[in-house]
């Protein structure tokens, strides 16, 4: 079974499912018209990729008739953040652990 993190770092690793997400970001809900209109793949396609989001948690959809609308779910990134400030913080001990030793080698 896939964890947290696996299962985000998959979904975004495609880049039309990233496409897909960073435009309902960037412009807020939207039908599967809209998203299928300057995706540059057919609607089928453009249901798929948001059908995976959605498994992800990183998209929400709602009903109002015959149309789904769908939005980002920006929250859903919070093990991503968390994982990423984890790995700036070991990589900025691991610099300041080799500036150290780079001044005590100078003197």
């Amino acid at each position: 079974m896939l964890n947290t993190h696996d299962a985000l770092f998959r979904t975004l690793a495609d880049p039309t499912r990233r496409g897909i997400f960073e435009r309902l970001c960037r412009e807020g809900e939207q039908t599967v018209g809209a998203l299928t209109a300057q995706a540059g793949i057919s609607q089928p396609a453009v249901s798929k990729h948001l059908g995976i989001l959605k498994q992800a948690g990183l998209v929400r959809d709602r009903h109002q008739g015959r149309q789904t609308h769908y939005s980002a779910q920006i929250g859903a990134l919070s093990p991503l953040i968390d994982w990423t400030n984890q790995m700036t913080g070991f990589w900025q001990r691991k610099f300041d652990d080799l500036e150290d030793l780079l001044k005590r080698m100078d003197q």
